[in-house]
């Protein structure tokens, strides 16, 4: 059987087997779009059902309980699918495991959306999961950006339904971060290259994530609410099927969380978003689609006071920190795009795709900050235990800012698809970007540390003291002023050819392709500057006709990275429009085994790569703001190797254990090779789900991860080649327990349960151990021996959650 095809449909196959594991014929399969079919004598059985929609399947055999499935799949999706039907149990109605044929050959990690809507976290949806998988790495819970395989938060590109969508700009912090753009509650796919991929995707260095979301089949409300916050979907289709729609709203509240924080003080984490994605169908050739998502994230913060113990059993120290002021930040972003399919014959599909993109932000805070560093009572039975009783260090700092930032974005492209065959397939796009941003910077930082006024580490006029007397001007240690209005015009086209054929008694696939990315900034005060760069890919998969089930994959290329405004901008806040694309050769090795074990299937993933940079644009990490210096002026590489484990560990549940080597450096101006600040060398993952073998209602997950520190403990003025500390190594587990109320799966009497779909009840434990991770270090002065110390700047702590979800 071809284990690649392209059609606009998918397929289902698999083996239908008893308790006793021997097959079962004539096994009823219906599909509610219509499609059926039967198991053979040996128990197999094929479906083929429309793609890009849900499809429920049902198996139904007389003496045996039913089972009912949902599959989301793509147009020339395979997956397999092996049910056990039991006679009098209790029937486990999980998918066992999914074979994706599709997405193995891709390079593509497809994750479950009921995964990814069970599975919650401290910052929920789709990152929380990504963090689990090897090359993937997250260091800071509250925060939806992630770093993949030495690259940074701004090399991911992420598409939901092929429309491209953006991160906010001047986000320093994952406090201020609201909801992730993605709803978990309209998810139909969730697919995640962290390298190698096809050239149908745009132009960043390092991962895709790629979303569809899905079109109705039916009506149905999902609810789910804890002390975090909620969420409320509904989605409907009409009775001729030719209107369906799907709509959230979304609440959070992270004050439960940031409240445990050691900087205590009124904090008021407000966010908030409505999404929908509607359809229409004007004939069966012609459907028009709507996106639209509208998001307010507010973080008010008055910080009073914090302590910070640090140092050893023997010498303790302490930070105590007064504070007077406010932070108000808010981050507004307007979204809306619509796409228009257009299915000329089963071959042919041409696609037009418009949107815009409207960001508004703005961060204002005046905050003055005054510490004493000192020793720390140890004696146990005083009245001032954990009391500072000796000072080594006083000062203060004062910050300010004034910054407004307006992005609008417009996109407009046409997409093509065509099956020449069913082995030969050709994708296509042309896109125009017109990128407007408004930019208004104004930061200062003053600095006084035991009396007296840090200045700048840059500056230029020597101090002489005591030997004489220092008559420069007093200085503010940061001063950033900017105005800046620009324009940026791009032109992105690519053109790719998918093919499948044999070699020998082996399956081959092949896919070969380029991008084209012009670009032209200009702007009030700017030269105008022009770029182009072609960027080539490739991808070669077989499948050897073994007896073990193994796939082997190679991809690579060329990638570039044109700028975006936040790489154009250097750490003055001044626009630098010569910034030319990083670029990249990848070389990605893979493989893939799927085997049984305990009778459960599993597929054990393998990947090498290596990445070698060339105009690379230097940067600086705080938190989760990066700060580019906006010159081409390094070179760099990244190596490592990914491993990831799945299966039925428990029967009918998901679980994957996850590996990962890293190790990448920059050249800086011919410096010599450095750590990259994202240069985190081991990461360890596991994803694990369990249920109760005698009440299989009452299920759990585990989320566990553990990454090893990154350099960032250097102050952000540091020159990084004099500064190369590492921050502690990131470690976190979260607990969630459940009890499943209702579900599809069973029949009630009681009137209340009838009205419920699905209801479930649990709670959550946050960093169940408590681990103090942290995400950066404030730098103190020692008075009296003129050294800094090094203060962490702790994330979470162990938080409690109780959650309720519910689906009419």
């Amino acid at each position: 059987m071809s284990f690649l095809s392209f059609c606009q449909s998918a397929v289902v196959r698999g083996v239908i087997l008893d308790e006793f594991n021997n097959p079962i014929s004539e096994v009823n399969i219906k599909a509610n779009t219509g499609e059926g079919a039967s198991s053979n004598e040996n128990g197999f059985y094929e479906l083929r059902i429309p793609s890009d929609i849900e499809v429920t399947v049902v198996f139904t055999h007389l003496g045996h309980k039913r089972v009912e499935v949902k599959f989301n799949l793509k147009n020339g999706q395979e997956t397999e699918f092996n049910p056990v039907l039991k006679v009098d149990v209790e029937q486990i109605s999980e998918v066992v495991i999914s074979t994706n044929t599709r997405q193995s050959v891709d390079g593509v990690t497809s994750i479950s959306p009921e995964i990814i809507r069970k599975i919650k976290g401290a910052q929920p949806g789709v990152e929380n999961i990504l963090k689990t998988l090897p090359g993937v790495n997250i260091s800071n819970e509250l925060s939806t950006q992630y770093s993949v395989r030495g690259g940074n938060f701004d090399e991911n590109l992420v598409y939901v339904n092929e429309i491209e969508v953006y991160r906010p700009f001047l986000i320093r912090s994952g406090n201020q971060e609201g909801l992730s753009f993605v709803n978990t509650d309209m998810v139909q796919n969730v697919d995640f290259s962290a390298g190698g991929f096809q050239s149908r995707f745009g132009d960043k260095l390092s991962s895709v994530l790629d979303i569809t979301y899905r079109s109705p089949i039916n009506t149905q409300i999902r609810t789910d609410l804890s002390l975090l916050g909620g969420s409320l979907t509904g989605e409907t289709i009409s009775k001729n099927g030719k209107f369906s729609g799907i709509a959230s709203v979304r609440y959070r509240d992270n004050s439960l969380i940031l409240n445990n924080l050691e900087t205590e003080g009124n904090v008021e984490p407000v966010f908030a978003d409505a999404q929908t994605y509607l359809t229409y169908k004007f004939t069966d050739k012609f459907h028009l689609n709507f996106l639209g998502n509208i998001s307010v994230n507010q973080y008010n913060f008055e910080p009073q006071n914090r302590q910070t113990n640090f140092g050893t059993l023997q010498e303790p120290v302490a930070l105590l920190v007064f504070y007077d002021g406010m932070e108000q930040t808010e981050y507004q972003t307007y979204f809306g795009a619509f796409k228009a399919n257009y299915y000329a014959n089963d071959d042919l599909t041409l696609k037009l795709i418009g949107s815009a993109y409207h960001a508004l932000e703005q961060e204002y805070f005046d905050i003055f900050a005054q510490y004493r560093l000192g020793e720390v009572n140890t004696n146990i039975g005083d009245e001032d235990l954990g009391e500072v009783e000796f000072s080594e260090g006083i000062g203060s700092q004062l910050t300010h800012a004034r910054n407004d930032l307006d992005a609008f974005f417009v996109n407009l492209e046409h997409r093509g698809d065509y099956n020449v065959d069913e082995e030969t397939n050709v994708e296509w796009s042309v896109k125009y970007t017109h990128e407007d941003i408004r930019d208004r910077l104004v930061e200062w930082e003053v600095i006084d540390s035991a009396g007296f006024s840090i200045r700048p580490p840059n500056f230029s006029t020597p101090n002489l003291q005591p030997y004489e007397p220092f008559s420069g001007p007093l200085t503010a240690f940061q001063n950033i002023r900017a105005l800046n209005r620009t324009q940026i015009n791009r032109v992105q086209a690519f053109a790719q050819l998918s093919k499948k054929t044999t070699w020998g008694d082996n399956e081959v696939f092949y896919n070969i392709g380029a991008r084209l990315h012009n670009w032209t900034v200009s702007g009030q005060g700017i030269t105008s500057n022009t770029q182009t760069v072609i960027s080539p890919r490739a991808q070669f998969t077989i499948k050897p006709n073994w007896e073990k089930d193994m796939l082997f994959r190679v991809a690579g290329g060329l990638y570039y990275q044109p700028p975006l405004y936040r790489e154009l901008r250097d750490s003055s806040g001044i626009v630098q429009p010569n910034v030319k694309a990083q670029k990249s050769f990848h070389i990605v090795l893979g493989n893939e085994y799927s085997f049984e074990m305990w009778e459960r299937p599993f597929k054990l993933v393998t990947e090498a790569y290596y990445k070698g940079m060339t105009d690379v644009n230097p940067y600086t990490l705080e938190n989760v703001r990066i700060r580019y210096r906006a010159r081409n002026n390094a070179e760099a590489y990244a190596y490592g190797l990914d491993m990831r484990l799945n299966g039925e560990f428990v029967p009918g549940t998901e679980s994957w254990f996850s590996f990962g080597y890293l190790k990448t450096e920059e050249n800086i101006d011919g410096r010599g090779y450095i750590p990259r600040p994202t240069d985190q060398r081991l990461k360890f993952g596991v994803l694990f789900q369990d249920y109760v073998p005698n009440m299989p209602d009452l299920k759990m997950y585990l989320n566990l991860v553990y990454n090893t520190g990154v350099p960032g403990g250097s102050p952000s003025y540091a020159d990084p080649y004099d500064y190369q500390i590492r921050l502690r190594d990131y470690r976190r587990a979260d607990l969630g327990i459940s009890y499943v109320i209702v579900d599809s799966e069973k029949e009630y009497q009681a009137r209340w349960k009838k009205a419920f779909k699905d209801l479930s009840i649990g709670f959550e434990i946050y960093n169940m151990f408590n681990n103090q991770n942290s995400i950066t270090n404030t730098w103190v002065r020692d008075v009296y021996s003129k050294r800094q110390f090094a203060i962490p700047n702790f994330l979470t702590p162990r938080v409690f959650n109780v959650r309720l979800s519910a689906r009419f």
